[in-house]
């Protein structure tokens, strides 16, 4: 099953990628790497979270949820906000 995770994420960013090029955006360095480490926290956190039920502790998965969860989504979302404000600038 991670297997297909991992060709999903790899097809999503090569996408992304393209889709940047296509619209001729480009990001900066530090936006690249808050976005990679959100996305490297979260597919943490849902590996974590999963695993954790699977070995039937409830109370650990949700704090996974919250710990980790929480700031990869936060990370992304200031990506998000990083790059929107500097190319509505432009």
């Amino acid at each position: 099953m991670w297997f297909f995770i991992g060709i999903l994420i790899g097809a999503l960013v090569l996408g992304f990628i393209w889709w940047l090029k296509h619209k001729n955006l480009h990001l900066t360095w530090y936006e690249w790497l808050i976005g990679a480490v959100g996305l490297i926290l979260l597919v943490f956190t849902l590996q974590n979270f999963m695993g954790s039920f699977e070995e039937v502790e409830s109370k650990a998965a949700y704090m996974f949820l919250l710990v980790t969860g929480l700031p990869s989504l936060i990370l992304l979302a200031l990506t998000w906000q990083l790059a929107a404000r500097r190319l509505s600038k432009a």
